[in-house]
């Protein structure tokens, strides 16, 4: 599946119900993914399931075999700037747990969604909640093989922490910029957000603006989607690429930017297993211009 002579593997999210390496490496090879990414625990709960000795073992081994990166989405409940303290308490659990379970596996990071500030609290309080529940979180990860946390922005809903690249600023001084930090940038998410990334240079305008705001090498993930909704919309609707308002040419010049060496692209997308190897393929073809 992988070409390690390439600068940026391309893959997807892939199921797993009936086996993390039977199913979700098979469903991969299916749709020609070069990187994976998969849940480890239903994605809209708090259950924290123990995973499959057998199927662990077996994935992470082909992963290494054939240098395949892999990566986990942690549940999308996550919240630490909820004003309540059992979805807080929750959100603790199962983060770290889906950071247990990327390491049994062998992920390199783990993606979290960074939350929004509920109960009509102000944005600083939010954030000093974000850091008393989740510093410690990542001062745990003290393995050598441990996954990287990478904070994923949202398309600006409601009272979201961060959807904006200068949003990251406050939330990595919040967690110290721990060296175990970093970011996945969803294409979709920050178009909804604001950024144009339709527009002449509007990609590279982009990726400059996260690295002016989190340093050169924190970007560890692309979660490449286009968008249903046109920018600024601040709706979380992912389309095929190339179908959606992004377009095609963006993505081309992402494949170009200095920050982007060396970061796989995941995508989300709608349509299926045909439609996943469709966007996988389109993706190949624009990397390769």
């Amino acid at each position: 599946m992988f070409n390690p002579d390439v600068r940026n593997p391309v893959g997807g999210h892939v199921p797993v119900a009936g086996g993390l390496a039977s199913t979700g490496l098979a469903y991969a090879r299916e749709m020609g993914a070069e990187t994976v990414q998969v849940f480890v625990a239903n994605p809209r709960g708090w259950a924290t399931p123990t995973g499959n000795p057998a199927q662990d073992a077996q994935f992470r081994a082909v992963c290494a075999t054939e240098g395949i990166p892999a990566y986990v989405h942690a549940p999308y409940l996550i919240n630490f700037g909820s004003h309540t303290e059992a979805t807080v308490e929750k959100s603790v659990e199962s983060l770290r747990h889906s950071l247990r379970r990327g390491r049994e596996i062998g992920a390199l990071g783990v993606v979290v969604h960074t939350g929004s500030a509920t109960g009509g609290r102000p944005r600083a309080e939010a954030l000093a909640q974000v850091r008393r529940h989740l510093l410690p979180l990542l001062d745990e990860l003290t393995h050598d093989h441990d996954p990287q946390l990478l904070l994923e922005s949202t398309a600006g809903q409601g009272f979201s922490l961060c959807s904006r690249t200068w949003d990251f600023g406050p939330y990595f001084e919040a967690l110290d910029s721990h060296p175990k930090l970093g970011v996945c940038l969803d294409t979709c998410h920050v178009f909804a957000a604001g950024h144009d990334l339709a527009e002449p240079g509007g990609m590279k305008q982009t990726l400059d603006l996260l690295v002016d705001t989190v340093g050169e090498g924190r970007l560890g993930l692309i979660h490449a989607n286009d968008s249903k909704d046109v920018t600024g919309a601040h709706k979380d609707r992912h389309e095929n690429i190339g179908a959606g308002h992004i377009g095609e040419e963006p993505f081309r010049e992402l494949f170009s930017h200095p920050a982007t060496e060396g970061v796989p692209l995941i995508i989300e997308t709608p349509g299926g297993k045909e439609g996943h190897a469709a966007d996988v393929a389109r993706l190949k073809e624009l990397r390769a211009f």
